[in-house]
């Protein structure tokens, strides 16, 4: 009786063992795939801010849930099954798929830098908070329409990266990625936003430093709003014109890679010590500019067709 149980103790034992390593085996790679997606990230918070901007304050935090929400809606009910899915049975879909997100990527940015351009002449500016519910709405829906793409290139960064574990724990990993990530950046987006309450608030009801820092913050966020706002915009034609850029190179079209890769590798050997972050910026411009020229084009296809069906 007393060696049975001794037994099962051991079974119980080794059995810890394994769930504690599968664990750590998780953990880890949790962390090498959000690693590996953390330039996305940053985009993603760079680009959100913009949505709120223009609200009352007590709107602000309710608009970025809703965000948040549709966020991990897109990766864990969209996103994940099929990219799982596609890995498994047709993995030579993910990149055209990608590559359309891309161009998507592409021409939300050139958009929004030619409404910043050339603003419609037909329209008063009307405070975003005076536009109604309808106006809010749709633009938590253009958000996580946006939200979308981002999400997408982050989970399937994140599943190249953890391509070698089994399909369970493949999927557990990229659940723990998307819960940890939507919960960091909106998360950061919220607390950007409401800076200026917080600053607000210590300007009232502190004395010294805190109050002047209070001050200084609520000076200091529109501009920092400002930045961000045209920070998400420049996101946006980076992330999608490295996206179309890597996308075209995976389907054999190499010709644009290879010239970016080498002109990085070149800047970084001739600049020495900054030679890395000489050569990122290398790559991130370029990029950008490749999701500029697919952007333009997209929009003034569209444009042209909008102009040619005015209703």
């Amino acid at each position: 009786m007393s060696a049975g149980l001794a037994a099962l103790l051991d079974d119980v034992a080794v059995l810890a063992r394994a769930a504690a390593a599968s664990v750590d085996d998780v953990a880890a790679g949790a962390g090498r795939a959000s690693t590996k997606a953390a330039g996305v990230i940053v985009d993603d918070a760079a680009v959100t801010p913009r949505y709120v901007q223009g609200f009352s304050p007590e709107r602000e935090l309710p608009m970025i849930k809703r965000i948040a929400v549709g966020s991990l809606r897109n990766k864990l009910l969209f996103i994940l099954p099929a990219a799982l899915l596609l890995s498994e049975l047709l993995p030579w879909l993910l990149t055209p798929i990608l590559m359309i997100g891309g161009t998507y990527l592409c021409y939300e940015g050139a958009e929004k830098l030619w409404e910043m351009v050339s603003p419609h002449p037909a329209h008063a500016e009307t405070s975003a908070s005076a536009q109604g519910p309808e106006h809010e709405d749709a633009l938590v829906g253009g958000a996580i329409r946006t939200d979308f793409i981002l999400s997408a290139e982050i989970m399937v960064i994140s599943l190249n990266e953890v391509t070698d574990e089994a399909l369970v724990s493949r999927a557990v990993i990229l659940v723990a990625v998307a819960i940890a990530i939507t919960a960091g950046v909106y998360g950061a987006v919220g607390l950007i936003v409401k800076m200026d309450d917080i600053g607000l608030r210590l300007a009232q009801t502190r004395q010294g430093l805190a109050a002047s820092f209070g001050q200084g913050l609520v000076r200091g966020m529109p501009v920092v709003m400002s930045v961000l706002s045209k920070v998400g915009i420049a996101a946006m034609l980076w992330v999608g014109g490295h996206i179309l850029l890597v996308g075209l190179d995976e389907l054999g079209v190499s010709v644009l890679y290879d010239a970016v890769h080498h002109l990085e590798e070149d800047v970084g050997d001739a600049l020495g010590a900054v030679g890395g972050v000489a050569a990122w910026l290398t790559n991130t411009a370029l990029s950008a500019l490749l999701g500029l020229a697919v952007g333009a084009i997209v929009v003034a296809v569209m444009h042209r067709r909008g102009a040619q069906n005015p209703h």
